[in-house]
């Protein structure tokens, strides 16, 4: 077969780690996107972050900007340096800025258990955690970045924002995403999680949620307050499915449920609109670890798996949702027979070790 689609993918490694584990993921991505694939992917490097900023002065030039919206879809490494912020004491964080400009509402941030991979916890059930966290991306607490104020040096405040358009369109997003994982043995139920006992915006938030749940009579809608949520994430999180929350719920329960199947290593994500996607590992630039080879590169290479399964259905392309189920059975076979583990996990293996033993097994996935 010769490549008849050809895919510009905007690269922005970023700070710390970041290049070391986006160089890992293109690694992946050309040994499972072959001569024969059927596509092509061609990749233009982008310079955008807080090393940026603190050398030139802007941490994502408009150019840049430009060029990554152009692109058909944007594979990130990391960024933000914790020695690096604005006058207002914050970091710099261009990928908020490309959330909020390109309106990718969905961050989808899936958490699987992994044979061979770390089981934080004791019970036997650990090995079913299989679901997905759907974080909106654009509002909720978000909105109030670059906005709040201080009074006097005696009140500070943030503003929380849900809007109906966005609720709508994310609550519709995780009704589909519920029904391709029951088509695939999920249990087709989308948990909407709040805080509508307390907050006016969250019962607003409850309210689209009930109203979009009927137009998807095929998927179980469940509700459950964010505290309560938190602790059955611990306590029983194989039981859930598709879970979707406001902007900061959603931040804080990814990161807790990333620790469940192996820790931020292990945790990909996308932040989804409905133009444009971009693809980032869940983890921070770790700056004390960069230049070590020791960073964990898996949840970037699972990235560059969704990246290609996200292509193949916006465009209709079948053979790079097959690229990308290789690289996700790659990545379980190295896991499952312990070719590589990462220190992370408790293992030696560093950052080349790890990436070099997913290339070695995308062979017996052809």
């Amino acid at each position: 077969m010769t490549s008849n689609r050809r895919f510009r993918i905007a690269v922005m490694p970023g700070d710390g780690i970041g290049p070391e584990v986006t160089a890992a993921a293109l690694a992946v991505l050309d040994a499972a996107v072959g001569a024969d694939a059927g596509f092509t992917l061609e990749y233009e490097h982008l310079v955008a972050g807080a090393a940026a900023w603190r050398d030139t002065g802007s941490a994502m030039t408009e150019d840049v900007f430009e060029r990554a919206k152009a692109a058909d879809a944007i594979l990130f490494g990391a960024m933000g340096l914790p020695d690096v912020r604005y006058d207002d004491g914050t970091e710099i964080a261009p990928q908020l800025d490309l959330r909020f400009r390109l309106g990718l509402y969905a961050g989808v941030r899936p958490v699987k258990a992994l044979a061979g991979g770390a089981r934080p916890l004791a019970d036997p059930r650990g090995a079913d955690i299989d679901l997905v966290i759907v974080r909106e991306s654009t509002e909720g607490l978000f909105a109030s970045r670059g906005k709040g104020t201080v009074e006097d040096d005696r009140i500070a405040r943030d503003t929380m924002v849900i809007t109906r358009e966005t609720c709508e369109r994310l609550f519709d997003a995780s009704f589909r995403l519920a029904a391709r994982r029951k088509t695939r043995g999920g249990k087709g139920r989308v948990t909407c999680v709040d805080k509508s006992n307390v907050f006016a915006s969250m019962a607003f938030f409850r309210k689209v949620f009930d109203e979009r749940a009927a137009r998807h009579p095929d998927i179980e809608p469940a509700h459950h307050y964010v505290d309560a949520a938190a602790l059955d994430l611990v306590r029983k999180p194989w039981e859930f499915d598709v879970m979707v929350a406001e902007n900061m719920f959603g931040d804080i329960l990814s990161d807790l449920a990333a620790a469940l199947v192996g820790g931020m290593g292990m945790a990909p994500s996308a932040d989804i609109g409905d133009a444009h996607a971009l693809f980032q590992p869940a983890h921070g630039s770790a700056p004390d670890i960069a230049g070590r080879g020791v960073a964990n590169p898996i949840a970037t290479i699972q990235c560059a798996a969704m990246m290609l399964d996200w292509l193949a259905e916006r465009h209709d392309v079948p053979a790079c949702a097959e690229a990308g189920r290789r690289i996700d059975a790659a990545v379980a076979a190295v896991l499952a027979e312990g070719r590589a583990r990462p220190a992370d996990l408790g293992g030696a293996d560093g950052t080349e070790a790890v990436t070099r033993a997913v290339v070695d097994a995308l062979g017996a996935f052809a």
